[in-house]
């Protein structure tokens, strides 16, 4: 029988390495984001690549009480279930469905490339991914469109600041292309099928030269604080054992307000 091994972290008697570094050297001078892809990774992140691992994570951090995962831990948490297994069930509710829209947008977003990398200009190659996506019956397409959003701010707000960062590349500008293929397409320029969060992170962790296993395990990372305090809210705020319908619920929290001006 072989020893099992890990490069991730080392234990011994009053020393703990992630990664090779410190831990307690890590606290206080890296950003949880910062540490996250110090550990899925292996290295430290530039601070403009730190800054978008975080941006990611807070982008995902909630998206309300209607989505399937949050009403999963929300409907485990009604019957009293401890907090960690509420937050287990909201992360056994993502499937292909809710939260894998990263991974098939990278596939696609690949398979552009790849005419790309054959000799096709960039836009000809996201014309004829819409048609493939289009013959497929694959509308919406992964990473473009939303339920409720006509224009998803997170989405903006990410490919803003990976243009501000320099980092934007081969992956965020072909996701840009087969957005405006979808624009002009004659069978779907009727309908609102901008980018969404799932194809900006999709894009931008290509960029980044993230594997989309990576940028998987952001997203189940980033969305555990908000089925933590669904299922806190619900423990909290209602009765046990009620029937929760996703239909009927209304927000009573703060007005909108805005960030102090020295956070950017």
């Amino acid at each position: 029988m072989t020893d099992s091994r890990t490069s991730l972290t080392e234990i011994s008697q009053n020393r703990i390495l992630v990664r090779g570094y410190p831990l307690d050297e890590m606290m206080g001078r890296l950003s949880f984001g910062e540490a996250i892809y110090l550990l899925l990774t292996g290295e430290l992140p530039s601070p403009s690549i730190g800054r978008l691992v975080e941006a990611m994570l807070v982008s995902f951090i909630d998206h309300g009480a209607t989505p399937p995962s949050t009403l999963s831990a929300r409907n485990a948490a009604t019957t009293g279930s401890s907090l960690r297994s509420s937050v287990a069930a909201g992360i056994l509710g993502f499937g292909p469905h809710h939260g894998g829209d990263i991974l098939a947008s990278r596939m696609r977003l690949d398979e552009a490339l790849t005419l790309v990398h054959n000799g096709a200009a960039v836009q000809d190659a996201a014309d004829t991914l819409t048609e493939r996506m289009l013959a497929a019956a694959e509308i919406p397409p992964p990473g473009f469109g939303h339920r409720f959003h006509t224009k998803d701010p997170r989405a903006s707000r990410l490919m803003q600041l990976a243009l501000e960062l320099e980092v934007d590349g081969q992956y965020t500008q072909m996701l840009r292309a087969i957005e405006r293929s979808l624009a002009k397409h004659p069978e779907l320029s009727a309908r609102h099928l901008p980018i969404n969060v799932d194809g900006a992170i999709a894009a931008v962790c290509g960029d980044l030269g993230l594997p989309p296993s990576t940028a998987d395990a952001l997203l189940l990372i980033s969305r555990v604080p908000g089925l933590a305090a669904h299922s806190l809210e619900e423990q909290n705020r209602e009765a046990p054992m009620r029937a929760i319908d996703p239909s009927h619920h209304s927000y009573d929290g703060p007005a909108e307000r805005r960030l102090p001006g020295r956070r950017k």
